[in-house]
């Protein structure tokens, strides 16, 4: 994922760092994907399979 967005493990891990409170504070639970990526390719061939990421409409914050 560093990849695709430019950026570098320790920026993915603090972004996770910082958001997991949040999700716990609001019992919002993610269910791990059993998928996994090691290339942009690889992302792009699952994509292309029919796989599709569920669109969540993003509540307003007030």
């Amino acid at each position: 994922m560093g990849e695709l967005f430019n950026l570098d493990r320790a920026a993915i891990s603090r972004a996770v760092r910082d958001v997991r409170p949040l999700l716990d504070q609001h019992r919002h639970i993610i269910t791990p994907s059993t998928a996994r990526f090691r290339t942009p390719s690889d992302v792009a061939a699952f994509l292309a399979e029919g796989h599709d990421i569920a669109r969540t409409e993003i509540k307003q914050a007030c």
